[in-house]
């Protein structure tokens, strides 16, 4: 990260050929990085109602597969990987398996995982449950929460 400059409470970051206000910073509230713009994932209407989109995002400084899952006006994250042995869940990118159940199914072990939850019901890793990725629908798309 560059050097930040404060000067009568702003904080600047070089920027090439300049300098650029970033935020307001008091003693009492020191300066830390902006919040970033949610990361917008997908069209929510280019995810089928019951159907299943993997997409490559960053959650806290880690590139990751995400799952997500759209039930009805919701959406579920996960991430993809399967709790028994930290495998893909996808046969293919973006190909996932549900069981005549409504279970998402490990292409690798077989293991079941309930959709609402992420709670593995059958399987080698029964009683875990798959890593959830807060999501949300906000004007037409979904993006990380």
């Amino acid at each position: 990260m560059p050097p930040r400059v404060v000067f009568q409470g702003v904080a600047f970051m070089p920027q090439p050929a300049m300098w650029a206000p970033v935020r307001y910073c008091t003693p009492a509230s020191p300066c830390e990085p902006p919040m970033s713009d949610p990361q917008r994932l997908i069209a929510f209407d280019a995810l089928t109602d019951g159907g299943f989109a993997e997409m490559e995002v960053v959650i806290d400084g880690d590139a990751e597969s995400l799952l997500l899952y759209r039930d009805g006006a919701q959406v579920r994250g996960f991430l993809n990987i399967c709790p028994h042995a930290g495998r893909r869940l996808d046969w293919a990118p973006g190909q996932f398996l549900k069981s005549r159940e409504g279970h998402l199914v490990c292409a690798a072990h077989g293991a079941s995982f309930a959709l609402d939850s992420g709670d593995c019901v059958a399987g080698p890793c029964k009683g875990d449950r798959l890593r959830a990725v807060a999501v949300r629908v906000h004007d037409g798309h979904v993006e990380l929460a």
